[in-house]
């Protein structure tokens, strides 16, 4: 009897954890997640996209990448600019939005979101800041004798906005700025901008540098001799 009870009391601890065990591993487990969880949260995303355009996350700094690119493009166009040939044109091929002018306080204020009315709005507005890297280039173009032409997705009816604001940021003595008209509203990015670099080449001027956020602002054909893109995680136009 006392062998029975000293046996009893040595096994009650080991009952009472195999009753626990099933709690214990049942809050243990991690709790099943679908796969579409590896995706990063959309505020999460948006947050990174600030934090990439004030130089304060690891992913990178925005400001330094844009430099870093119109350094390539400035250091082709000198290099270029020095083999030109007697009497050749070389033309400069420039995308505005991203490229030339920064929209990203309008795209802040939109949530990075496309609001077609709100960034019309901006665009009339003619206060879209220089990318400084950008300007530089333009200032080495037009040092060098090199032609430049804009050829931007905007609506023609957005050219005196785009022209003012141009100039009120430096860009002045551009060759041509080449915008979308009614009749090519619904043509793709890619095909529009070839299309216009081929009235440019028509005209006798070999396009030497095109620079653009997107990569449709440098694909297609008539390519230029080199392309140079600048970053650009808001948005992607094929």
């Amino acid at each position: 009897m006392e062998k029975s009870r000293m046996f009893r009391r040595l096994l009650q601890p080991v009952l009472v954890v195999m009753c626990m065990l099933p709690g214990l591993l049942m809050a243990q487990q991690s709790a099943p997640v679908a796969p579409g969880e590896r995706i990063l949260n959309l505020d999460a995303l948006k947050d990174e996209l600030k934090q990439y355009h004030a130089c304060t996350c690891k992913c990178g700094c925005y400001a330094k990448d844009l430099d870093l690119q119109a350094n390539r493009a400035i250091a082709f166009l000198q290099q270029r600019s020095a083999h030109r040939k007697p009497n050749e044109k070389l033309a400069l091929v420039l995308d505005i939005d991203e490229t030339t002018l920064s929209n990203y306080q309008e795209m802040v204020q939109a949530g990075f979101a496309y609001d077609r009315s709100a960034f019309n709005a901006w665009i009339d507005s003619a206060a879209a800041p220089a990318i400084p890297g950008t300007l530089r280039l333009y200032e080495e173009a037009r040092k060098q004798g090199v032609s430049v032409f804009f050829i931007s997705g905007r609506a023609e009816t957005q050219r005196a906005a785009t022209e003012r604001n141009l100039r009120a940021q430096g860009f002045n003595g551009w060759q041509e700025l080449l915008l979308r008209t009614a009749s090519q509203a619904t043509t793709t990015a890619q095909a529009f901008k070839s299309a216009e670099r081929a009235v440019i080449v028509a005209e006798g001027y070999n396009v030497v540098l095109n620079v653009g956020d997107q990569w449709s602002d440098l694909h297609g054909k008539p390519s230029a001799e080199y392309s140079v893109k600048y970053p650009d995680p808001y948005y992607f136009l094929r």
